[in-house]
C-alpha cells in the first residue's frame, strides 16, 4: 500500500472528511460501543444468575434463557435491515438510530421492576444493538481494507488497519470479557449497574459520532426489502420458540410446536423465493454466488449455537455449582479473554504452518470441542486450574473463529456488498446464539425436572432448581441439588463441543489457494499479521470443493 500509516486519513475524491486525530476519535468511539453491544449479551451470561435470584427465585432459572434470547433475537432480525438501510441512507443517521435504541434500553434496564419488564427492555436494547455491531463494522469495514491502493485513482477511503483488526478480535473479547466484568460490577455495586454504567459511553460516543465523523456518502436508489426481513426474522422467532419450549412448556407432539415448527419451515421457504423474485433482495444473488460468504454463513450459525453453551453454562457451573460469587467466577472466566488476546499470534504459526486459512477455522473448531467435551466431566471438586487453562484454549478458538473469521469473510467480498455481507454473517451469528441459549436451558430444565428427585427434591418446586431455597438446604441435601445441576450443565458442555466440531469441519467445503509459508517468500500479510485470504475482494475467490 501506498500509505503504511496506521491511522490514516478519510479522503472523498481529494475532499478531505477526517484527519488522523479525528480517525482516532471515531475508531475509539466505534471500538467503545461495538465493545458494549458484544459485552450486554454476554454480561447477562454471568449476572443472570443474580438478576432471576433477586426478581424471580423460584422460576427464575426456567425464565433465565429469555434475557439472552430476546436480546439477541431482537438483534440478529434488525441487522440485515440496518446493513442495507446504511446502503440508502447513509452510515451516519443509521448509527445514530442504533444507538438511541441502545442508550434508552440500557437505561430502562438498570430501572426494571421485574424479569417481564427487564426482558421487554432487554429487547429494545437488541434493537439498538443489531445496528450498533452492524454499522460499527460497515465503517470499520471501509476503513481496514488490505487491498493495495496503488494505481487506483477511484479510490476514495484510506484505511485504518488498527480499527479494523480491533473490530474484529471485539467480537471474541466481548464475549469473555462479559461474564467477568458483570460479576465485578454486581458484587461491588449492584446487578443493576452493569446497565447504566453503559450510559456516559454511550452519550459521549453519540457525541463523537454526530460531530466527528463523516464518511463518504453516495445515496444509491435502492428498494428495501422490509418484507424478506420480515419474513426471516419471522423464521427465527418461530425456530426460537420451538427450542424454547419443546419438550418444556409444550409437548413435541402439541399442536403449539407443530405449528410453529411449520411455520418456520413455510417462512424460510418464503424467504428463498423472496430473495430469487425481489427486484433488490435483502442478500443479493450475486453475493450468494461467493463461495467463500456461502459457506462462512452456516459456519457462524453452527458455531454461535455452539459457543452458546460456553458462555452461559460455565459462568452457571462456577456460581450454582461451585458457590462462587460473580466476580469471583468472573476472574477465572478472564481466563478466556487472554486466548482471545492470543488467538491472533497462534492464529498466524496455524496458518503459515497448513498454507490456508480455512484450517483455521477447522483448528478453531477442534480447540473449542476439546474444552467443551472435556468440561462436561467437571464435578463438585474440579481443580480451578484446570478450568482456567480450559477457559483460555476455549477463548483462542472463539477468538479465531468469530473474530478472524469475520475478517476473512470480509476480504473476500467486493467492497460494494461489504455491509451486507457483514451483518449476514452477525445474523448467522445471532441466530444460532439465539438459538443455542434456547436449547440449552431446554436441556437443563428437562434434567433437573427428571432428576431433582429423593434428597435434591427438597429444592425443586414444580421441576425448577430454587436457588434461594437452595442456600439455605441442610448439607446432604445441598450437596446432592448441586450435584444434579453440575451434570445437567456437563450435558449442555457436550452438545456444545459436538457443535463446535461440527462449526469447524464444516470450513473444510472451502478451496482455496496456499500461502507462501514465510513472508520473505513474498505471501501477502494482513495487518493483523496473517497472510491475507487468497479470495481477494472483487473477485469471486473459492470454489467449493
Amino acid at each position: 500500500m501506498s500509505d503504511t500509516s496506521t491511522w490514516a486519513p478519510v479522503y472523498d475524491g481529494d475532499v478531505l472528511l477526517m484527519d488522523t486525530s479525528k480517525v482516532k476519535m471515531v475508531g475509539a468511539a466505534c471500538i467503545s460501543v461495538l465493545l458494549l453491544a458484544i459485552l450486554d449479551i454476554n454480561i447477562v451470561s454471568a449476572v443472570a444468575w443474580k438478576m432471576v435470584s433477586d426478581l424471580d427465585p423460584v422460576h427464575g432459572i426456567s425464565d433465565l434463557p429469555w434475557l439472552t434470547s430476546c436480546y439477541a433475537l431482537a438483534d440478529c432480525i434488525v441487522v440485515p435491515l440496518y446493513g442495507k438501510l446504511a446502503d440508502v441512507y447513509g452510515t451516519k443517521p443509521l448509527l445514530l438510530v442504533a444507538l438511541g435504541f441502545f442508550t434508552v434500553g440500557s437505561f430502562l434496564c438498570g430501572i426494571a421492576q421485574s424479569l417481564n419488564e427487564l426482558i421487554v427492555f432487554r429487547t429494545i436494547q437488541g434493537l439498538g444493538a443489531g445496528g450498533l455491531t452492524a454499522i460499527t463494522l460497515v465503517v470499520t469495514g471501509i476503513l481496514f481494507n488490505d487491498q493495495d491502493d496503488e494505481g487506483d485513482p477511484d479510490r476514495t477511503v484510506k484505511p485504518s488497519a488498527a480499527v479494523g483488526v480491533g473490530a474484529a478480535i471485539m467480537f471474541g473479547l466481548g464475549m469473555a470479557l462479559g461474564p467477568t466484568l458483570g460479576g465485578l460490577i454486581a458484587d461491588s455495586l449492584n446487578w443493576r449497574w452493569v446497565f447504566l454504567l453503559n450510559l456516559p459511553i454511550l452519550i459521549a460516543a453519540f457525541v463523537v459520532f454526530t460531530v466527528v465523523l463523516k464518511m463518504p456518502y453516495h445515496p444509491v436508489r435502492r428498494k428495501v426489502d422490509f418484507l424478506g426481513a420480515a419474513l426471516i426474522g419471522g423464521f427465527g422467532a418461530c425456530a426460537l420458540l420451538v427450542a424454547e419450549w419443546g419438550g418444556a412448556k409444550y409437548a413435541w407432539s402439541s399442536t403449539t410446536i407443530v405449528g410453529l415448527t411449520a411455520g418456520a419451515v413455510l417462512l424460510l421457504a418464503a424467504f428463498i423465493w423472496r430473495s430469487f423474485t425481489a427486484p433488490e433482495p435483502l442478500v443479493s444473488l450475486a453475493l450468494m454466488r461467493n463461495s467463500v460468504f456461502r459457506a462462512m454463513m452456516p459456519v457462524s450459525l453452527v458455531a454461535g449455537i455452539g459457543v452458546a453453551g460456553g458462555l452461559l453454562y460455565i459462568s452457571g457451573y462456577l456460581q450454582v455449582g461451585r458457590g462462587l460469587s460473580t466476580g469471583r467466577s468472573g476472574l477465572l472466566i478472564m481466563c478466556m479473554a487472554v486466548g482471545i488476546l492470543a488467538s491472533v499470534p497462534v492464529a498466524k504459526v496455524i496458518v503459515n504452518a497448513l498454507g490456508k486459512f480455512k484450517y483455521l477455522l477447522v483448528a478453531a473448531g477442534v480447540f473449542e470441542a476439546v474444552v467443551m467435551i472435556s468440561f462436561g466431566w467437571l464435578g463438585p471438586d474440579t481443580s480451578y486450574w484446570l478450568i482456567g487453562a480450559g477457559c483460555f484454549v476455549l477463548g483462542v478458538g472463539i477468538g479465531q473463529s468469530l473474530g478472524l473469521g469475520l475478517q476473512y469473510m470480509q476480504s473476500s467480498v467486493d467492497l460494494a456488498d461489504l455491509g451486507v455481507a457483514t451483518t449476514s454473517m452477525r445474523f448467522c451469528q445471532q441466530l444460532g446464539t439465539s438459538f443455542g441459549f434456547a436449547l440449552y436451558s431446554t436441556i437443563v430444565a428437562r434434567y433437573l425436572n427428571s432428576h431433582l428427585t429423593g434428597t435434591a427434591g427438597a429444592a425443586n418446586v414444580d421441576g425448577n432448581l430454587d436457588t434461594d431455597a437452595l442456600k439455605k438446604l441442610p448439607a446432604d441435601q445441598y450437596h446432592s441439588a448441586v450435584n444434579v445441576f453440575i451434570n445437567g450443565t456437563n450435558v449442555v458442555f457436550i452438545v456444545a463441543g459436538v457443535l463446535s466440531l461440527a462449526a469447524g469441519l464444516l470450513a473444510l467445503v472451502i478451496r482455496e489457494k496456499g500461502y507462501k509459508k514465510n513472508a520473505g517468500d513474498g505471501a501477502p500479510a494482513s495487518s493483523s499479521g496473517l497472510p491475507a485470504p487468497s479470495p481477494a475482494r472483487n473477485q469471486a475467490g473459492a470454489d467449493m470443493a
